[in-house]
């Protein structure tokens, strides 16, 4: 046990340089997810077929394909057609990417829980799409959205460990760093493992405080 508090605290200032970089990836990534996946829900609860069709192509495509493989096309891939973009904005753009569409069933749950009588009701005193959305519909599906929203954020959390395969200094590749270096596997996993769950306790808390906050249920 002594030799184990000692090499943590030998290896801590360490991890927690990766541990900055897992929060601002985290960060990065649910603003973008967040962002498209409320477009890609509003154009599936437009009711336009063109709007619909194509964001039903956009979230089934990007559903179907790995994080993984989204991570190398975007980072090795897109450089070939101009497209350069460091490691950690290629994490953070394709983390979005793939977390928009879980997103983005969250957004369209949310909408569609809505009671289509007080759609026609705002529709009825002549009240416009963008203010209904505003004043009617968004108010009360948050409501919905919330729960699954604060599990996503810690799935989101937990995934920036892909971001590691490239190249991106995070927790699980400075892990990976400290334990290669010092072969000292169980202490380092160990702290790893700490870690992100002291990251992902605080989004527990925050998810719960906003359910309540907006009286979801």
């Amino acid at each position: 046990m002594m030799q184990f508090l000692e090499n943590s605290g030998r290896y801590l200032p360490l991890l927690l340089q990766g541990v900055g970089i897992t929060i601002a990836l985290t960060l990065a990534a649910l603003v973008i997810s967040t962002l498209l996946g409320l477009v890609w829900a509003l154009m599936r609860y437009s009711g336009i077929a063109p709007l619909v069709f194509v964001s039903k192509a956009i979230v089934n495509t990007v559903r179907g394909i790995p994080i993984l493989v989204q991570l190398f096309y975007i980072y090795f891939v897109l450089p070939e057609f101009g497209i350069d973009l460091s490691a950690f904005q290629a994490g953070a753009l394709g983390l979005g990417l793939a977390y928009s569409c879980y997103m983005a069933e969250n957004f369209r749950a949310g909408l569609e829980a809505i009671d289509k009588g007080q759609i026609e009701a705002a529709q009825s005193i002549g009240m416009k799409w963008s203010l209904m959305m505003r004043r009617v519909i968004l108010p009360q599906a948050i409501r919905t959205v919330l729960p699954p929203y604060g599990n996503t954020m810690i799935m989101l959390l937990k995934d920036t460990s892909q971001a590691s395969v490239i190249t991106v200094a995070e927790l699980t590749m400075r892990g990976k760093l400290v334990a290669s270096s010092t072969f000292d596997n169980m202490t380092v996993y160990t702290l790893v493992a700490l870690l992100y769950l002291a990251l992902s306790v605080p989004l527990v808390i925050l998810a719960s405080y906003l359910e309540r906050r907006f009286g979801a249920r």
